[in-house]
């Protein structure tokens, strides 16, 4: 027997022959000589073994052929050392590695046309099932791995070949899901110079897809965008942005759908505008506007790697096309880089500290790893690429070799990014591929650090392969990629930016020394002001903001003349980053700090959609500027913010009517639209407790005799919700959700009084009904509103409340938030989360006869609760403080981030900025001990106080 390579961890090689022969009389001693020549080069011959001992018990007929088979031997010892799940696939079906063999594409890679041609040849007529393309996936991941392993790809022709499997898939699923909507609805048109035009869609890939170079087991990054606003042309006619949403959650379901074959892909969606807040699909137009005007550095970098995988070209050619003056920069400015490179800080950050936690390495996103060098490739990119064209590339590997070429990056440099990043992205491609699992996290267990080091190319490692060699190779390459990294990242930077930034810790920064001799020059009291602030962070995008105004007399003499509006700007940069990027990109935003105190600023109804855009993004900077700086109570804040939102739908309502009754007029010419259907607002909104970054839950409700105009009010809707929430120059003013009405999104948008009634009384389910108990009229004929959802909480009252199943099915319904979202939104559907006190105030309004509020705040639930007797003073009082709590948590943290977040932030620097906002809000008895004890101890006793009402 050959000696087996030296510390392979391999005991019972004799034994597992000599059952192998016993129960295998037919092979011959060749074959078995095979065997052990297959084990002893094998990285792993204990799992080799384990699978083949599966194999010879579950098929021995297959187990002889393809163990007497030369060809297809090597095959099963790789893919048993390699990979769990394609070991798994091969036990089911061991007719894979003979097909493969036969079809001669182990020997060569195949080109996007050849797998589009294979899966259309599979696919039948409709939609093709999430287990017909799962299985496709996986076949060709166990080619691709196979030739990846025994040398037949390079690192390149592997991503390629990861990377047109899922173009592949893409594009088929899009085309039987697109023909399948047409029959449905028809073909989106929209219209330009007075024709009807021929909608279409493009689907955009980002990260590692948008750049050709995805892992084995990647979440793909897309983004959908089509031509134009318009409408089908079928008889269920929709207008297109509702017919490409459909589409759109239609081919990620059908994509990501869990299957015995495991899933496609995981799709994210988050990097489309405004991330997980923004529209799914946006129209040309209000791209083009978003990046423009509201994109962020870090966005415009992400394009580097952006294009169109799937779909028609043309929407994503014209997007990409108007985009690419605003990524590559044409002089040497370093400031968008330095706004990305923060952002890289805080990301590393949060990865020290989950570190410090776990003791785990992440070779994605340690210092130096492989999130480093596709940094550094895309900094030295938007900085040359728009003097050099040549630079700009999606591929990180291509994009080394463009930036040698142009001696942006020395043939040192490049040679030792070049092997530090294949190295990498082999050991990543080898932490995915044994479980098809998204991991960059190398194993802690010794064992499974040999194993990895000998599953490593033998080229990169070396004969002797062993885990304490591995974590020493992998050192030296993240070593080399940091120094690199912070030799040429600061070779480019100018002076004026080499300042402290984001600094968590909690230490003073100082303004950088020109910024200082400039503002003891043009503002010497504001620098005064700012050295005895002595701020703790912020002032990276203070001195960015700085830079805007310096040349404006007007607001530079302001903030010198008047010492309280300057600390109320520098209160403001300390709170955290979204307003102060806010004022950044739109200085003006400045005048609202004179505006403090004034209150609602409403004049009439806007009539133009931009006007009223502009109007809303003011006004909610206004707002939130105030609640930091005037520390106003939380609940004043949300009701702020709810009247803007109630105005800003009203002012939309109004502006439809009249532009649907220009362009379609009612169907009788005798009818006169005015104010006859009613937009109901549900959720945080019916609640008056709207916040930034929140969505309206609205549903539209027409009066029985109203029937007959039904298409009319139906477009008053879709318009309605398309000023609300489309991309503009000027921002969007919220996102729209209609999914509450009765039926969902498969109900139609605008429904008769009757329909709901009957709905209510009949079919919806429990957690449908409730609902409705937060909701109240926004625009329309509100007293009409009212006096209907009174009448639909009669309906409730006598299912769920006079019945007395209300405990039973809202103590179910908790349970079930809490099981499908308390951890990853613990602050709302944990134990002791913001469900608690919801739910409790819901069961005790229906328990009080149904009490009908009018207005809906949780204080004002809670203050009528407890005057009908329904709550001791104490537990009042308590719910009082635990709402105020979670809801200046949940608003300090939209502050900081633009958007909600379901958790509490890990960093300490975030945490002392929370805790700072929340004193601003919550009783000084709530803010006496570290944040996070404060908060265990409000959950606890949240839970105590809901396992009372509901005791299980």
């Amino acid at each position: 027997m050959p000696t087996l390579t030296e510390g392979m961890p391999f005991r019972h090689l004799d034994r597992a022959l000599q059952n192998l022969r016993a129960v295998s009389n037919d092979l011959s001693e060749a074959s078995l000589t095979t065997v052990r020549l297959l084990l002893a080069d094998s990285p792993d011959p204990d799992a080799v073994i384990h699978y083949l001992e599966k194999l010879r018990t579950s098929s021995p007929v297959d187990f002889q052929s393809l163990l007497n088979n030369d060809a297809a031997s090597p095959c099963l010892a790789v893919v048993f050392a390699h990979s769990q799940f394609l070991s798994e696939e091969i036990l089911r079906r061991p007719s894979l590695i003979d097909a493969l063999l036969i079809s001669g594409d182990l020997y060569r890679g195949l080109s996007l046309h050849e797998m589009i041609a294979q899966l259309e040849q599979e696919c039948p007529e409709g939609l093709p099932s999430p287990l017909l393309l799962a299985t496709f996936r996986r076949r060709q991941i166990l080619r691709i791995l196979l030739r990846d392993v025994r040398g037949l790809a390079s690192l390149s022709e592997t991503t390629t070949e990861l990377s047109d499997l899922a173009s592949a898939i893409l594009q088929v699923a899009y085309r039987h899901v697109l023909n399948q909507f047409r029959l449905r609805y028809g073909t989106p048109h929209f219209i330009a110079d007075d024709i009807a035009q021929p909608c279409e869609l493009s689907i955009i890939a980002l990260g590692k897809l948008g750049g050709q170079e995805l892992n084995y087991s990647s979440d793909i990054d897309l983004m959908f965008l089509y031509s134009a606003n318009g409408e089908t042309d079928g008889e269920r006619s929709i207008d297109n942005k509702e017919f490409y949403k459909r589409l759109a959650n239609a081919l990620t379901e059908l994509l990501s759908t869990y299957t015995s074959e495991g899933i496609c892909y995981r799709v994210d969606l988050r990097l489309r505008p405004d991330g997980k807040l923004g529209e799914l699909c946006l129209p040309l137009a209000g791209a083009k506007a978003y990046y423009e005007t509201r994109g962020r550095d870090w966005e415009l970098q992400m394009l580097i790697k952006a294009r169109v995988v799937a779909g028609e070209k043309g929407p994503g050619a014209g997007l990409l096309d108007y985009v690419e003056p605003l990524i590559y920069s044409t002089t040497l400015d370093f400031g968008a880089v330095e706004a990305v490179s923060v952002t890289r800080l805080r990301i590393g950050e949060q990865l020290a500290q989950k570190r410090g936690a776990s003791n785990e390495l992440d070779i994605k996103l340690a210092r130096g790893g492989i999130r480093d060098i596709e940094f550094l490739v895309q900094c030295l990119q938007r900085l040359h690429g728009g003097r050099d064209p040549w630079v700009r590339h999606g591929g990180t590997m291509l994009a080394l070799s463009r930036l040698r070429d142009k001696a942006l990056l020395s043939p040192v440099e490049y040679a030792k990014l070049s092997a530090s990043y294949q190295y990498l992205r082999h050991m990543e491609h080898r932490l995915q591929y044994w479980d098809d699992r998204q991991t960059h996290t190398i194993p802690k267990d010794p064992g499974d650090l040999d194993l990895l080091a000998r599953r490593m190319p033998a080229w990169q490692t070396g004969a002797r392969a062993s885990g304490m060699r591995l974590v020493k190779q992998l050192n030296f390459h993240l070593e080399e990629v940091q120094e690199i990294y912070e030799r040429v990242i600061h070779a480019q930077q100018p002076v004026y930016y080499k300042m402290a930034v984001n600094n968590s810790s909690g230490t003073n920064e100082e303004p950088s020394s020109n910024l200082v001799r400039f503002l003891d020059e043009k503002a010497p009291r504001f620098a005064a002001l700012l050295e005895r602030k002595r701020m703790k962070r912020g002032v990276a995008n203070l001195d960015l903001f700085l830079e805007k105004i310096l040349d404006q007399p007007t607001a530079m003499n302001a903030l010198d003349a008047d010492p309280l509006f300057a600390s109320y700007l520098l209160d403001l940069f300390e709170s955290g980053p979204y307003l102060a990027e806010q004022l950044i990109r739109t200085p003006d935003l400045l005048d609202e700090f004179f505006r403090f105190g004034a209150g609602l600023n409403f004049r009439d109804y806007f009539e133009d959609p931009v006007e009223l855009r502009r109007f809303y993004r003011r006004e909610m900077f206004r707002i939130q500027a105030e609640s930091i700086c005037l520390r106003q109570p939380i609940f004043h804040t949300l009701d702020q913010t709810s009247q803007l939102a109630e105005f800003a739908i009203e002012s939309a309502y109004r502006a439809s009517i009249q532009q649907i009754q220009e362009a379609r007029p009612p169907a009788s010419p005798q009818y006169v639209p005015r104010d006859q259907m009613m937009v109901i607002a549900l959720g945080r909104l019916g609640m008056r407790e709207f916040d930034l970054g929140s969505d309206a839950d609205l549903v539209f409700v027409l009066p029985d005799h109203d029937a007959q105009e039904m298409n009319f009010w139906r477009r008053v809707a879709e318009r309605l919700i398309d000023i609300v929430s489309a991309y503009t120059g000027e921002g969007m003013v919220f996102a729209v959700d209609t999914r509450l009405r009765p039926s969902g999104r498969e109900g139609d948008l605008v429904q008769l009084e009757s329909a709901y009634i009957d709905y209510f009384d009949k079919s919806a389910q429990a957690w449908e009904g409730i609902t409705y108990m937060k909701a109240r009229g926004v625009a329309g004929n509100i007293e009409k509103a009212t006096d209907f959802l009174n009448r639909l909480q009669e309906v409730d009252w006598r299912r769920y409340g006079q019945s007395g199943r209300s405990q039973q099915e809202l103590r179910k319904m908790r349970m079930r938030l809490e099981k499908e979202q308390g951890e990853t939104n613990p602050l709302k559907a944990g134990v002791g989360g913001y469900y608690d006190i919801d739910f409790s105030l819901m069961y005790l309004r229906l328990k009080g006869a149904g009490m009908f509020f009018k207005l809906l705040n949780t204080p004002a639930r809670i203050d009528i609760i407890e005057k009908m007797g329904h709550l001791e003073r104490p537990d009042a009082n308590f719910l009082r403080d635990a709402a105020t709590f979670y809801r200046s948590i949940d608003h300090a943290m939209r502050l900081f981030t633009g958007h909600p977040e379901g958790s509490l932030p890990k960093a300490p620097g975030q945490l002392s900025i929370l805790a700072e906002l929340i004193e601003s809000w919550v009783p000084e008895h709530l803010c006496d001990q570290p944040l996070m004890i404060e908060h265990a101890q409000i959950q606890d006793r949240t839970r105590e106080f809901f396992n009372r009402l509901f005791p299980g």
